[in-house]
């Protein structure tokens, strides 16, 4: 198919390096805004890529679930990203925290979408937890609903991350988790 074409394309050529610091945490990352500026410049001519939010809830919290879509208007691929919206956040008024949800949201979005891999990126793991850390009760009831809500194969789900139930997937892991379950809506 030729948008396939066309993504793969953008896959193998897209280069976006880590040029954001955050001093509290020490650590380089990529924001959204730095994905789009690098794939901008790599969509060919007929095709747009399209971000758009909504706000779910999950028990009791909100999410930002952002949709990252890659389109040339015959065919369509797209990704979905999550990020939690936290209660409060320090120096932020409620507008700004969505925003940064969003925002965080949206990033993941395009990395699934464009094979970013950030599996390094310490914006995870930067509150000195080790890699055996395990995912939240939020995460497990997020990644329990996204299993429902695509009729994924839990059995071949939790075979592909290799734990032999939802609640044992390492924080490390949780992304991986998410844009694997995600790609299934496409």
């Amino acid at each position: 198919m030729e948008i396939y074409s066309a993504l793969h394309d953008i896959q193998n050529k897209l280069v976006c390096q880590k040029n954001q610091f955050n001093a509290f945490g020490k650590y380089k990352y990529r924001s959204c805004e730095d994905i789009l500026t690098s794939v901008k410049q790599l969509v060919p001519t007929g095709y747009i890529v399209t971000l758009t939010d909504e706000i779910t809830q999950l028990s009791d919290r909100f999410y930002v679930k952002s949709t990252a879509q890659f389109s040339n208007g015959k065919e369509s691929v797209s990704c979905i990203g999550f990020a939690r919206e936290e209660l409060t956040k320090k120096g932020q008024d409620g507008a700004q925290v969505t925003g940064a949800a969003s925002s965080y949201a949206r990033k993941y979005a395009l990395n699934g979408l464009f094979c970013i891999d950030d599996t390094k990126d310490a914006d995870h793991t930067n509150d000195g937890k080790t890699s055996s850390a395990k995912i939240t009760a939020d995460q497990v009831a997020l990644i329990e609903a996204l299993i429902e809500e695509v009729k994924a194969d839990k059995v071949k789900f939790l075979a592909f991350l290799k734990v032999p139930n939802v609640e044992s997937i390492l924080s490390t892991e949780y992304k991986k988790a998410i844009a694997a379950l995600e790609c299934k809506r496409s």
